[in-house]
């Protein structure tokens, strides 16, 4: 069977972004509960890079989850 639509890297591409944000945006509001117990806060500077480079595994497996659900919507 051959697959039809975006393969995952297309879609891991286009959803990077989004991914991006999200891991930034948990990184920070993670590190404003931890620092409740004396942890130093964060920068937001960190949060963004932490969330550039945390978020190209995080988006491609999200990727490739939802190329396993078009190929489930395909059969």
């Amino acid at each position: 069977m051959t697959r039809e639509g975006w393969g995952v890297g297309k879609i891991a591409l286009v959803l990077y972004p989004f991914g991006w944000g999200a891991v930034a945006v948990n990184l920070f509001f993670f590190n404003l509960i931890v620092s409740w117990v004396g942890v130093p806060v964060l920068p937001l500077h960190w949060a963004l890079w932490g969330g550039a480079v945390l978020g190209v595994p995080v988006t491609y497996v999200f990727a490739r989850h939802i190329r396993l659900l078009m190929d489930r919507a395909d059969s």
